[in-house]
């Protein structure tokens, strides 16, 4: 479908408005229906440290922003999970923590695009709980000290959905608020117009590195209230609540590593 999304997207458009004139036919969906991820990213392009409160919380001194760029970093595909799957805690991992961000599904692809024509790239968005083992990101035994791909890359850290949203039902991608509940309890709250690079300047920022092609998926930063600032992590039996203002809400609970 992301693949021939210009001409998917006026189809859509019109069954939305057929829809509207004659009302929905459609069922809801019953308590027994299981939601898989919406799709299967071709590759997970995520922004590091894109809200200033979360990069204070971290402790991370970020460079005034006419003087910086995105740092993006590559999250494995096969991390991706759907609603209601349970994250499973690496046996190795002591400090797992949460990340809700707006994720933009890229539908058209592209090289070195404008930032002002960035977002006709976008075909949809989404949510996605960027899981991260803390501890794990980094390592004592290489002189780079940071191994961000093992400490974000685990099966199931990347629970995604729970549907994809088109973008002509969003509007500005800049004005959506997100939240994160574990257990209940409020530990993100904020908008995506925090944001320090926009999702149009991260989007034109990555085709100014290679050519994006349509299935991408770009993850566009995490707000403050993560565990490691507090020192708070997630265990097994916990749930966790992420979602994002007019895209959707993505529940997962904890599971601990299976003993083999």
């Amino acid at each position: 479908m992301l693949d021939a999304w210009t001409d998917v997207e006026p189809a859509l458009a019109a069954l939305a408005d057929n829809l509207a004139a004659s009302g929905p036919k459609f069922e809801p969906l019953g308590t027994g229906t299981k939601l898989c991820a919406p799709y299967r990213p071709n590759r997970i392009f995520a922004t590091a440290s894109n809200y200033v409160e979360h990069a204070q919380e971290m402790g991370t001194v970020l460079a005034a922003k006419s003087e910086s760029q995105p740092f993006v970093f590559m999250k494995a595909d096969s991390s991706v999970i759907g609603p209601d799957e349970a994250i499973i805690l690496p046996q190795r991992a002591q400090k797992v923590d949460w990340e809700v961000e707006l994720a933009a599904v890229i539908g058209i692809g592209g090289r070195d695009i404008p930032v002002d024509k960035a977002l006709d790239h976008v075909a949809a968005y989404t949510v996605i709980n960027d899981i991260t083992s803390r501890d794990l990101t980094r390592r004592s035994d290489f002189p780079f000290k940071h191994d961000w791909f093992r400490g974000k890359s685990f099966d199931t850290f990347a629970p995604l959905g729970p549907w994809l949203v088109p973008a002509d039902c969003i509007g500005d991608p800049q004005d959506l608020r997100l939240t994160l509940d574990v257990n209940g309890t409020r530990k993100q709250d904020d908008s995506t117009g925090s944001m320090i690079f926009s999702v149009a300047e991260q989007i034109s920022y990555l085709s100014s590195i290679l050519t994006l092609r349509p299935g991408d998926l770009v993850a566009t930063g995490t707000p403050d209230g993560v565990g490691m600032g507090t020192g708070e992590f997630l265990n097994a039996g916990d749930i966790v609540t992420a979602a994002v203002e007019k895209v959707g809400t993505i529940t997962n609970p904890i599971r601990g590593a299976r003993i083999d």
